[in-house]
């Protein structure tokens, strides 16, 4: 069976991936794969550095995730080009992996962690998915924290994702990451025991 994993930036998506994955579930992580497709001699990082210039990647030929940040999260139509590069490659190489965990363990819980899940149109990918979901204040500290971002730049990141209430409204299942990781660890085993006894 194959889960997509979602939610906001900042909700915990990790957190709960890893609960599952400690639980049995094998793990497709659509942000590795995204840091996969940008490593020197990829094709994507090549087609990154002609459409944003030199200037996105350091001396060293890797990419400068700071730098590209800063260009497509200050305007739409570069953040749109940004997708256009890497979002068909990653769902490329997603298919790919859940195709070969389902093939290698048909029995196995398969989660694909999906941060812009819905905002891609990916839902069919999979039978259910799942929300993590914190308030937005809530998802807003956690990312000034996390990232050292001003309050500008947090609330920039959280603008270019569909607003977590939306999410969670589309959810088949929402596991709310707010309160402590033992009240997130009981919502994880609880969803694990309906799949168990569908």
């Amino acid at each position: 069976m194959n889960i997509g994993l979602t939610g906001g930036i900042a909700t915990g998506k990790s957190t709960v991936a890893r609960m599952l994955v400690e639980r049995g579930a094998a793990l497709v992580d659509a942000d590795q794969i995204a840091r996969e497709i940008v490593e020197p001699g990829q094709p994507a990082l090549q087609a990154i550095a002609e459409r944003f210039g030199p200037g996105v990647l350091r001396e060293d030929g890797t990419l400068n995730r700071k730098k590209l940040g800063e260009i497509v999260f200050a305007d739409p139509a570069e953040r749109k080009a940004l997708e256009a590069i890497t979002h068909p490659i990653i769902r490329a190489r997603m298919r790919e992996r859940m195709a070969a965990l389902e093939a290698e363990r048909p029995d196995r819980l398969v989660v694909v962690d999906v941060p812009l899940l819905y905002e891609s149109g990916l839902e069919s990918y999979f039978e259910r998915v799942v929300v993590v979901y914190v308030p937005r204040d809530v998802q807003k500290q956690r990312l000034m924290e996390r990232d050292k971002l001003s309050e500008t730049e947090a609330e920039r990141r959280l603008e270019a994702q569909m607003p977590i209430e939306e999410k969670r409204r589309r959810a088949d299942v929402v596991i709310d990451n707010s309160g402590t990781l033992e009240e997130t660890r009981r919502q994880v085993d609880a969803f694990l025991r309906t799949l168990a006894g569908r």
